[in-house]
């Protein structure tokens, strides 16, 4: 989960452990047991009314093996979402050749809502939903979120862009960069309010797709003449003086 560990405990991402080596398996299932016991104790008690030294005590562990594992308390939640920043810019760097940035991305992020990654949103794994909640709920969490997003995807991305665009367009990647977050952002969001109103997320499969297509089609063709004004009637002279 967090990446100073080298573990991403996403509930869709952990091992067969019994193919792992003892010690492997081992510390990936220490890592759950804190990743788990500090979901459940932030969800009792919420975030800022539980120390480091609680979860340690409730997981068994030692507080050092704690921050072994997740460098501050902050990462405790914030890690399996930040295990995916560099998505975006990693899709668009490995794509094959002849592939839009946005096809790419489109095919990415509709394969993850099929395999109900939690980093679409579509996914109502209890402790996926505690972990959206906790992240609503909790402004120091929120704002890492933002940050995350703004600073670190976006940066990211762009640059890959960047240096793909034989014109070296420095705006078109900026302006490229922001819609293709922006529109994962919208969807992402989407899907979440799905889960947390109870919606099953084999349910909202079929709707999430259509709205992912649509999106990024969007960005594909443009927005064009959306919204345009509507000319106001004219007026036929009946009330004129």
């Amino acid at each position: 989960m967090a990446k100073q560990s080298g573990l991403d405990l996403g509930p869709d991402r952990i091992p067969d452990l019994d193919a792992l080596p003892l010690r492997e398996r081992k510390k990936i299932q220490t890592g759950l047991r804190i990743f788990r016991t500090a979901i459940r104790l932030f969800t009792e008690r919420d975030f800022d009314q539980v120390s480091v030294a609680e979860i340690a005590a409730a997981a068994e562990v030692s507080k050092m093996t704690v921050f072994n594992y997740f460098p501050s308390k902050e990462d405790l939640v914030m890690g399996p979402m930040e295990q995916h920043l560099d998505e975006p810019a990693r899709v668009v760097r490995e794509r094959a050749p002849g592939t839009s940035a946005v096809v790419a991305l489109r095919e990415h992020f509709t394969a993850a809502l099929e395999r109900f990654d939690p980093a679409s949103g579509l996914n109502d794994d209890g402790t996926v939903l505690d972990v959206v909640r906790l992240i609503h709920r909790t402004p120091a969490l929120a704002l890492r979120a933002t940050h995350g997003y703004d600073r670190v995807a976006s940066s990211l991305l762009a640059a890959e862009l960047l240096a793909q665009d034989p014109a070296h367009d420095e705006l078109t990647a900026r302006v490229a960069t922001a819609q293709l977050l922006a529109a994962r952002v919208a969807l992402i969001t989407g899907n979440h309010r799905r889960m947390l109103a109870g919606e099953r997320a084999a349910d909202a499969l079929p709707a999430a797709l259509d709205e992912a297509r649509r999106a990024f089609a969007l960005l594909e063709h443009g927005l064009g003449d959306y919204c345009a004004a509507v000319a106001a009637p004219a007026s036929d002279g009946v009330g004129a003086a």
